[in-house]
C-alpha cells in the first residue's frame, strides 16, 4: 500500500507532469530525497509535508482546467496576476491562497 507521500508524488507526475527534480526544487531537498519519500523510505518533515499538500491541491484544481504538460507550465510561468512572481514560488514561500486567488477566478471566469 503506498503512503500517501508517495501517491502525491505519483499523482503530481501524472496530473501536473512534475517530475522529481521540480518538486525536489519546489521543496529544497534532493532529488534522491524525493525518490525516497517515493520510495515510502522517508517522510517529508513537517514543513515540506505541507508544501507538497498544498502543491498536490493546486495541481488537482489546474488540472480541471489544463493538460498535465499546460498544469506545469503554468506553475513556472510569472504571473500579472500574481506580480510577476511564479506559483512554484509562492507555494514554496507558505502563501499558496495568492495562487489559489488566481483558480479561484477561473472558476468564476473572471481573467483579471
Amino acid at each position: 500500500m503506498l503512503s500517501p507521500v508517495s501517491r502525491y508524488i505519483g499523482e503530481l507526475a501524472q496530473f501536473g507532469a512534475l517530475k522529481g527534480t521540480d518538486i525536489a526544487n519546489i521543496t529544497d531537498v534532493s532529488k534522491a530525497t524525493v525518490s525516497r519519500w517515493k520510495a515510502g523510505e522517508m517522510r517529508p518533515q513537517p514543513r515540506n509535508a505541507l508544501i507538497l499538500s498544498d502543491l498536490y491541491y493546486i495541481v488537482g484544481r489546474l488540472n480541471e482546467y489544463y493538460e498535465p504538460e499546460e498544469v506545469r507550465a503554468w506553475l513556472y510561468a510569472r504571473h500579472p496576476q500574481l506580480e510577476g512572481h511564479r506559483a512554484i514560488d509562492l507555494i514554496h514561500d507558505d502563501r499558496s491562497l495568492e495562487v489559489l486567488a488566481v483558480i479561484d477566478r477561473l472558476d468564476n471566469d473572471v481573467y483579471l
